[in-house]
C-alpha cells in the first residue's frame, strides 16, 4: 500500500465536538476497470475530493459507510473493538447497494495502518476515542438510475469527545408516530447514507420539541419499537432485559450483539422480540419500566430518562442512570480499552 507524506501536520483540537476535526491523513481506493485497484491504494493527505457535477452518488444515492473507534490506553496500546465486524457489514451494504464487494482483510489491514499512522491523534481522557469512518461512494459521471462502474472508497478519522453534548446524562426520545425510516424489504437493516436521509425530518421537528433522538415504529403496524436514530434499542422491564428483534428494517449493530452476548454471559435473562410501544407505555405507568438504554458505535451505550409518545412524556425508572444500563457501559468501555478482561476476544491490538 502507498504511502504520500502530508508536508505540514494539522494543530491538534482542544475541543473534541463529535465529528468536527480530522486527522492528518486518510485510506482512499478506487474501483475500476472491473475491480477494486489494491496496488494503488494509499494511505494520503486528508483533502477535499475533486467530483464532476454528474457524479452519480449526488443524484441516486449509491453510498455506505461504517463506524468503529480505536482507544488508546494508560500504557500507550491502541485497540480496536470487533473492527471485522465492521467490514463484514460494510459489504453487506455494499452488496445491497449494488457495490462491488471488498477484500475484508485488505481494508483491515489498510485501516489498522491508518489508526498507527494517526496514533498520535487518539485522545486518552475518559469518554474520548478515535472515530473511524469508512465510506463507499459510486462516483459514474452519468445520469441514470443505475449501478456505478466506478467507487471510491475512503476512510477518514476523528478525535471524538461524548456524542451527546450533555455526555452520559440520560437522554429523551420521542416516539415518533407519522414518519417511518425503513421497512421490511428495504434498506433499514444495512448501513446505508439514505437511510439516514430519510430520518432527517423527523429528527429536527423531535429536537423542537425538545428530545434528543426520534424512536422508530414499525412501518407496517405503526406499534411496535424499531431503533433510534443513532442506536439500538433496549429495555430493562420488571427485571428482565428486552430488545426489538431483527428482522429487515433494524440495523444489526454490534455493540447491540455485543450487549447481548455480555448480559447473556453474565447470566441476565435476554430477549429478542417485538416491544410494542404499548407495552413500554403500560410498563412506564404500572412502574416496572425499569431502563432503557441505547447502544451504538458512537454513544456506547446511552441512558433514557423519559420518553413521549402521543403527547406525553414517560418517566424512566427514577430517570437517573440505572444499574444494568452504567454496568454495560462500564463492561464495554473497560473491554474496549484494556481496563477490563477482554474474555471474548472482541478486542484487535494495533500497537
Amino acid at each position: 500500500m502507498k504511502f504520500i507524506k502530508r508536508e505540514q501536520l494539522k494543530e491538534k483540537p482542544s475541543d473534541l465536538q463529535f465529528g468536527k476535526h480530522f486527522t492528518d491523513y486518510m485510506f482512499m481506493m478506487k474501483y475500476h476497470d472491473g475491480g477494486w485497484d489494491y496496488d494503488n491504494a494509499c494511505i494520503k493527505p486528508y483533502e477535499p475530493f475533486v467530483l464532476d457535477p454528474s457524479t452519480s452518488v449526488f443524484h441516486y444515492g449509491q453510498a455506505v459507510f461504517e463506524g468503529l473507534k480505536a482507544y488508546k490506553n494508560d500504557k500507550g496500546e491502541v485497540r480496536l473493538f470487533r473492527p471485522m465486524e465492521n467490514m463484514k457489514r460494510m459489504n453487506d451494504s455494499c452488496w445491497r447497494l449494488c457495490i462491488p464487494q471488498f477484500d475484508e482483510k485488505f481494508v483491515h489491514d489498510a485501516i489498522a495502518e491508518l489508526v498507527k499512522t494517526e496514533k498520535d491523534w487518539i485522545p486518552t481522557a475518559p469518554g474520548t476515542s478515535l472515530y473511524i469512518r469508512p465510506f463507499v461512494i459510486a462516483t459514474d459521471e452519468t445520469l441514470g438510475v443505475h449501478s456505478s462502474k466506478n467507487y471510491i472508497m475512503a476512510v477518514i478519522l476523528s478525535p471524538v469527545g461524548a456524542y451527546y453534548a450533555h455526555g452520559f446524562d440520560p437522554v429523551r426520545l420521542y416516539v415518533e408516530e407519522n414518519y417511518k425510516r425503513a421497512c421490511k424489504g428495504g434498506t433499514g437493516n444495512h448501513k446505508v447514507a439514505g437511510n439516514y436521509a430519510a430520518s432527517i425530518l423527523a429528527a429536527d421537528e423531535a429536537e423542537k420539541k425538545g428530545y434528543d433522538q426520534t424512536l422508530w415504529l414499525d412501518a407496517a403496524e405503526n406499534k411496535y419499537m424499531e431503533e433510534v436514530g443513532s442506536m439500538n434499542i433496549f429495555f430493562v422491564i420488571n427485571g428482565k432485559v428486552v430488545t426489538p428483534k431483527l428482522g429487515g428494517s433494524i440495523l444489526p449493530g454490534i455493540t447491540r450483539r455485543s450487549t447481548i452476548e455480555l448480559l447473556k454471559a453474565r447470566g441476565y435473562d435476554v430477549e429478542e422480540r417485538l416491544v410494542s410501544v404499548k407495552e413500554v407505555v403500560d410498563a412506564a405507568k404500572d412502574g416496572t419500566l425499569d431502563e432503557i438504554f441505547g447502544t451504538g458505535t458512537a454513544a456506547v451505550v446511552s441512558p433514557v430518562g423519559e420518553f413521549g409518545f402521543e403527547g406525553k412524556d414517560y418517566k424512566v425508572g427514577d430517570g437517573k442512570l440505572g444499574k444494568v444500563t452504567k454496568y454495560v457501559y462500564d463492561e464495554l468501555t473497560g473491554i474496549q480499552t484494556g481496563v477490563k478482561p477482554d474474555e471474548f476476544g472482541w478486542v484487535e491490538r494495533v500497537i
